[in-house]
């Protein structure tokens, strides 16, 4: 298997070469479940593209909570059958398919009532543990423990002493979202699939009643393509029913937004070795180790304004700080946040008015021939869901095709990656990095760190940290461009690293530095670069007066106040 680049090179190559020959199958959208359905049908043998209107995970995949998990929440309501299929999952990736960016994390679920809490709370973890260690895939975490109060605020010293009487600890585990779906994308293309974002459908094509591909716009360059399918997988999460309705039939189903916002604050704010899960009165607050920082969230409310940038209000981030500060001993500020984001999760609509009581479990159908809706489900499944869209997509084929084979794919970087996290002492003794350098590579890129350390071989400045983001070396940056899909700055501070959450000024002070390092490998003279920082710092001003907006119409307003790039 050839490494996949995914260069401004090979991307026009992908857009020619699914535009010449019929394709098996078309996926459309670059979440994580259209990503996760083209590794499936091209590791069956079909010949596979993949376009995606924006970036890959611009939309939902890239603003989760950043957990694979099987879900607490659902054992409670008994969907035994979602928490199942999630753990086995969540074996696979610690385990098997992605070590190098799938990784642990411990949570703390403080206990409010003596005795009966205890018992119940403990039982559903309790079961949580064995129905993981039962499907075999249990291994890579540890098991639940109780604490006493104690024991829980020495863990845990952050906590108000009088929040809890005591505690549960166990573990799931957690992801980088938008890493991971680049990554999936280039698994997908090195095992020969043709992806290509920035490709916006603007049509399907027809013969009769029969879907046989795609109209597919080039937002970069221009250019209009017809790409041609026995298939075309429809995998656009909240967009599901605005591409339905390019198709011109009413869906079987709809796909309603369901808005949740996620705060970034310092590590030190919160002084803890452990995540923290809390119950409110409307569903479940997390906060979770990330790095340097910590994530919490998330709110759970109904959106049906623009869906290509949700916005978090000053009601949104009230919300969660008043939760959180009920019971932590030193409360939060507005100050202390450094990043904020908000993400619309795509949730299968049904009789419920609250978004927090429809479905998290996914549909698939096949509404008209030759095209397959996939929709709903959540992250974790994403891989169960790409089979089942494949399986479906697999019948309008009138050839044999074989059985799914991606829970024995690892993803790309996966492969001797253990084995260069036993060796990155020597690693860093031979490329002069620190260890700590060296461990933070491995852990984004798994293997292919090693692609990395050449460019840095190579030119020796690519080794300095970034002036204004230290966690990211330059490096990261060239690569984004050269070799992961980024067309645009804001697709490198925002999906490819984290530093528009991850810093204070939200990344505007490494925008020209990144701008000019993307430069040489994207072709861009200074008034593009000048164009890319002077979108990027707007974008941000828009996204900080959207956060001091009172609710959910007035930030969305104040949001749309930055326009999406497009370049000259």
């Amino acid at each position: 298997m050839r490494t996949a680049t995914l260069g401004p090179a090979e991307r026009a190559e992908s857009l020619a070469g699914m535009a010449e020959h019929e394709l098996d199958v078309l996926v459309v959208g670059a979440g994580v479940v259209g990503a996760g359905t083209a590794l499936d049908a091209v590791t069956r043998g079909l010949t596979t593209g993949l376009v995606e209107a924006r970036d890959w995970a611009s939309g939902t995949s890239s603003r989760s909570s950043k957990l694979i998990h099987g879900g607490l929440r659902y054992l409670e309501m008994l969907d035994f059958p979602l928490v199942r299929e999630a753990l086995k999952e969540r074996g696979l990736l610690l385990e098997r398919l992605a070590p190098h960016l799938v990784k642990p994390v411990p949570f703390l679920y403080p206990l409010q009532h003596k005795g009966w809490e205890r018992l119940y709370a403990g039982s559903g973890v309790a079961l949580y543990d064995a129905m993981s260690m039962a499907r075999g895939h249990g291994r890579g975490l540890p098991m639940h423990r109780h604490l006493s109060r104690r024991h829980a605020l020495r863990v845990a010293p952050a906590l108000k002493k009088d929040a809890l009487v005591g505690a549960l600890q166990y573990y799931d585990a957690q992801m980088d979202d938008a890493r991971y779906v680049a990554t999936l994308v280039r698994t997908a293309a090195a095992y020969g699939a043709k992806v290509a974002n920035r490709a916006r459908v603007t049509g399907f094509l027809r013969e009769g009643e029969r879907v046989v591909g795609a109209k597919v716009q080039d937002v970069e360059g221009g250019g209009e393509y017809e790409i041609r399918a026995k298939q075309v997988v429809n995998a656009t999460g909240v967009w599901t029913d605005d591409t339905q309705a390019m198709v011109g039939e009413r869906g079987q189903f709809h796909v309603r937004a369901s808005k949740g916002i996620h705060l970034v604050v310092p590590k030190d704010r919160i002084t803890s070795t452990t995540g923290l899960i809390l119950r409110t009165e409307k569903s479940v607050l997390f906060v979770i180790p990330w790095g340097r920082h910590w994530i919490i969230g998330t709110t759970d409310t109904g959106w049906d304004l623009d869906k290509a940038h949700p916005a978090a209000s000053s009601a949104d981030i009230d919300y969660l700080l008043e939760h959180v500060n009920s019971v932590l001993a030193v409360p939060l500020t507005r100050d202390d946040v450094e990043g904020v984001y908000a993400g619309l999760r795509p949730l299968l609509a049904g009789e419920s008015d609250a978004t927090s009581k429809l479905s998290r479990e996914h549909t698939v159908a096949h509404p008209v021939p030759g095209l397959v809706v996939v929709a709903g489900g959540k992250y974790t499944t994403y891989r169960v869901m790409a089979k089942d869209a494949v399986d479906e997509a697999v019948h309008g084929l009138d050839q044999r095709v074989a059985e799914c084979v991606t829970e024995d794919i690892p993803l790309i970087g996966a492969e001797g990656y253990r084995a260069l996290w036993n060796a990155r002492a020597r690693t860093a003794a031979r490329t002069g990095l620190h260890v700590v350098r060296v461990e933070h590579l491995l852990n984004r890129y798994g293997s292919l760190a090693e692609e990395l350390l050449d460019l840095i071989a190579a030119d020796a400045s690519l080794g300095e940290p970034l002036a204004a983001a230290e966690d990211y070396l330059r490096a990261e940056i060239v690569y984004a461009a050269s070799h992961e899909g980024a067309r645009h700055l804001d697709d490198v501070l925002t999906r490819r690293t984290r530093i528009s959450i991850e810093t204070f000024d939200r990344g505007t002070r490494s925008a020209r530095e990144a701008a000019e390092l993307m430069a040489p490998v994207l072709g861009w003279d200074k008034d593009q670069i000048e164009r890319e920082v002077e979108h990027y710092e707007k974008r941000v001003e828009a996204e900080r007066e959207s956060q001091r907006q009172p609710d959910d119409l007035t930030a969305d307003a104040a949001r749309l106040g930055a326009p999406d790039i497009v370049p000259l």
